[in-house]
């Protein structure tokens, strides 16, 4: 069974929606014929690829208009939820950036069979240790420590290897009706938005297994047709 996922970095729900998908995948008892592929999308493609970034609680108080009480009232609640998932969101270190190379980064751990611990190292990187996640010395410490090749991932960085995958991904989300992240596609049939409670992970792999599992019921009775190793038809 397949699980796509969009998210982006710099988003907490994406990483409570992983925690959770996480946690149904657990007790799933065809946890083992599930392949979960990390799809790309970016909340600040207007950041530039070049830019140090900006404070989390500093761009969503001006970006929300809020006061700072608002502002960390919010991030408080937020924060209570990853508590829950052990997930330590540090929004007083989180820095907003330009998710492009990460991204890119995730595309070439996909391919090395990485992909998910890729996507959970910058998730800590960026949530928990404050850490820029478009910074090339980052991103390449980040990939060695998954087991990736620093000199590939170095000359990945130097290159825009996989910035059209990235687009194409980003294109395809919205041709799905992407309207926020995370979204999770179930077989390319069953869709979640957000990071929704536990038990909608659950029910949603319990569906998507038994529909993938449906049998074509054949009748007793065989009629003409041609054979697909000899090519005879009778």
């Amino acid at each position: 069974m397949k699980i796509e996922i969009w998210s982006d970095i710099v988003c907490p729900f994406c990483y409570i929606g992983k925690k959770r998908l996480e946690k149904a995948l657990e007790t799933f008892p065809h946890r083992d014929e599930v392949d979960i592929i990390w799809k790309s999308y970016q909340l600040h493609p207007q950041f530039p690829k070049d830019s140090d970034g900006v404070a989390c609680i500093k761009y969503i108080k001006e970006s929300k208009g809020l006061t700072q009480e608002e502002t960390l009232a919010m991030m408080h609640q937020v924060q209570s939820i990853g508590k829950s998932l052990d997930i330590d969101l540090n929004f007083e270190k989180a820095i907003i950036v330009n998710t492009l190379n990460a991204h890119r980064l995730i595309h070439f751990a996909q391919e090395n069979g990485k992909g998910n611990e890729m996507k959970e190292k910058l998730f800590q990187a960026h949530f928990s240790e404050g850490l820029d996640v478009n910074h090339s010395e980052t991103l390449i410490k980040l990939a060695t420590e998954v087991g990736l090749d620093s000199s590939q991932v170095e000359q990945l960085l130097d290159s825009d290897q996989y910035a059209y995958e990235v687009s194409q991904d980003i294109q395809e989300g919205v041709n799905l009706g992407l309207r926020g992240v995370p979204f999770f596609v179930f077989n390319q049939k069953f869709g979640v938005a957000g990071a929704q409670p536990l038990e909608i992970f659950e029910k949603t792999l319990r569906q998507a297994y038994d529909d993938a599992k449906q049998v074509i019921i054949m009748n007793d009775n065989e009629g003409p047709s041609c054979d697909i190793e000899t090519g005879n038809c009778e």
